[in-house]
């Protein structure tokens, strides 16, 4: 069994191999910062998971963050046992507010705006995102797998994931949820209509969600990428559910709603377009339609990655067409690199984490040539970062952001994999 640092040492080398020193060092030292910088052992044996340049621990990003990392659970006992330490911190999140986006490390008092709806003091910031459900679950399922052990599935765990369920459920209907959030003063995108509820919805059988996985309000409450990950979530639940709790209620009832949230998907949110059958990024159940793809996952983008069990191939191959092209108003070109971004930062502005999903859901090709763009763009300073300028890569959105830097690492991973399978397995 392999220590971390010797874990990491390896793992760079075959990135040296198949990318070069540069891209190796890159790697080598993103692996070690995220571990060292980001991430904080509490008293109670769980892991606080900061984003980078926010002193807050969002459930999705602690989650991307370790993405590199999960490949080498089953021969580090450190890194599963890391992993295992934030899932319970994630469990304990979940347990305390399931609507919560971002979290303080104990009872702090911090909050992104003070004048928010919510003031709980545990609590960073109450954005509902389906994402922050789904991938804590999809986390410890990954654990489970790679490790063979289910210490992390305790009672608190146990009462967590029937939660997940009841509040994907219930959130069908939305105008029956407890839910608000509103933020005074805010632009359209920071706080919800309605007085807190979002915009009008009709009954789709999918799940509503406030906010995107950008952090930004949806345009119509239905987004159709993180409904397909709550389904592959589901799942996970119910293998949970059958194999460590014998829950066979939990178990039946995840199921059938993985089932419900897809069936809502493809008589909602799969639309003609030119032709094609692609799926939208959010409906509303009431004829409202947006096509376009966002850079944060889940996006239309990533589904392969993140719902490989229920995304249908046909319509995301058709779907992954429109994403790369003009047609989807955040696709950006430029003089340096094209890619998607987000209505979250500037225009003309890419995302790493998108092209390295680009890479990561393409061709050995596309990966070797995305992989070598994001280390070509990060102006210098050894970080990868939130979004750059298309044109001019020393404009750039947050100097140190771990889901980035992890996102590459993934990227790089992927390319050394590339290189092994091409020499075949040596």
């Amino acid at each position: 069994m392999a220590t971390v640092d010797e874990t990491i040492a390896a793992a760079a080398a075959r990135v040296r191999t198949a990318a070069g020193d540069r891209i190796g060092d890159l790697v080598e030292a993103a692996l070690h910062r995220t571990l060292r910088d980001t991430i904080t052992i509490g008293e109670d044996g769980s892991a606080f998971v900061i984003t980078g340049d926010i002193p807050a621990m969002w459930l999705r990003d602690s989650t991307t963050q370790l993405t590199p990392y999960l490949r080498f659970l089953a021969d580090c006992p450190e890194l599963a046992s890391l992993v295992a330490a934030v899932v319970r911190r994630q469990f304990a999140c979940l347990d305390h507010d399931p609507y919560a986006n971002a979290f303080n490390d104990g009872p702090t008092g911090a909050h992104y705006e003070p004048g928010d709806l919510c003031d709980d003091p545990h609590v960073w910031e109450q954005k509902y995102e389906i994402d922050s459900l789904a991938y804590p679950v999809t986390l410890a399922h990954k654990l489970w797998r790679a490790t063979g052990s289910a210490e992390v599935f305790d009672s608190r765990a146990h009462r967590v994931l029937h939660a997940v369920v009841a509040q994907l459920r219930l959130e069908q209907r939305h105008d029956e949820s407890p839910y608000r959030f509103e933020r005074p003063g805010a632009i359209a995108t920071e706080t919800l209509a309605r007085g807190g509820r979002g915009t009008p919805v009709g009954f789709t059988g999918m799940t509503w969600s406030g906010f995107r996985p950008s952090d930004d309000a949806c345009t119509y409450g239905y987004n159709v990428p993180a409904n397909l990950f709550a389904a592959q979530a589901l799942l996970a639940v119910a293998e949970i559910a059958d194999e460590v709790y014998r829950d066979t209620d939990l178990a039946t009832g995840a199921r059938g709603l993985s089932r419900e949230l897809l069936d809502g998907v493809a008589v909602h949110g799969v639309v003609d377009r030119d032709g094609e059958r692609i799926y939208a990024y959010e409906v509303d159940g009431l004829g409202g339609v947006l096509c376009m793809d966002d850079a944060n996952t889940p996006s239309l983008l990533s589904s392969p990655l993140l719902s490989p069990d229920v995304v249908d191939p046909a319509v995301w191959r058709a779907t992954r067409a429109f994403v790369l092209s003009d047609d989807n108003p955040y696709f950006f070109r430029g003089s340096v690199a094209s890619g998607v971004g987000s209505p979250h930062t500037l225009p003309g502005r890419v995302w790493p984490i998108a092209l390295a999903v680009e890479g990561l859901t393409g061709t050995p090709a596309d990966r070797r040539r995305l992989l070598r763009l994001i280390a070509d763009t990060d102006a210098g300073t050894g970080h990868v970062h939130e979004s750059f300028d298309v044109s001019d890569p020393a404009a750039f959105s947050r100097p140190w952001f771990s889901w980035a830097d992890s996102m590459f690492c993934e990227l790089a991973l992927a390319v050394a994999d590339d290189e092994k399978d091409e020499r075949g397995g040596q």
